[in-house]
């Protein structure tokens, strides 16, 4: 996926304003490239998970009727940005979606981008340009 340096920025900014705990989001995405990025508010509001508040997921619906892919975004504020158990098994509800993760170890963003599909999980090319 290619995204844009502002769109990049805005969601590690999210991540880093809601440090210690796990931010999210949505980034819609057309022809391989994000074009839009909506911030959610992570109901769970832990250091250690997080679960989109419902009224945001609507925001999929609009995704989706557009004609745009999914990716879910969150963060892990004090490791790595690699899925976890706990991210594996919450994408089962999404299979289509790519799943970007910004990591704040030590304060400094990592960010990588997911396919986690039946448990599977394999880190795909991010671009920022």
């Amino acid at each position: 996926m290619r995204i844009t340096q502002d769109l990049y920025q805005e969601i590690v900014e999210h991540a880093r304003e809601e440090a210690p705990n796990e931010c999210c989001g949505l980034i819609a995405v057309g022809d391989d490239t994000a074009v839009e990025v909506y911030r959610a508010t992570n109901v769970e509001a832990s250091p250690l998970r997080f679960m989109i508040d419902g009224q945001d997921l609507l925001r999929t619906l609009d995704i989706e009727q557009r004609g745009l892919d999914l990716v879910i975004y969150h963060s892990h504020t004090r490791t790595a940005p690699k899925p976890s158990e706990t991210d594996i098994t919450y994408a089962v509800n999404w299979p289509q979606a790519g799943w970007l993760i910004v990591g704040l170890e030590d304060r400094v963003a990592d960010v990588r981008l997911w396919r986690i599909q039946g448990g599977r999980v394999t880190e795909e090319e991010l671009a920022v340009e």
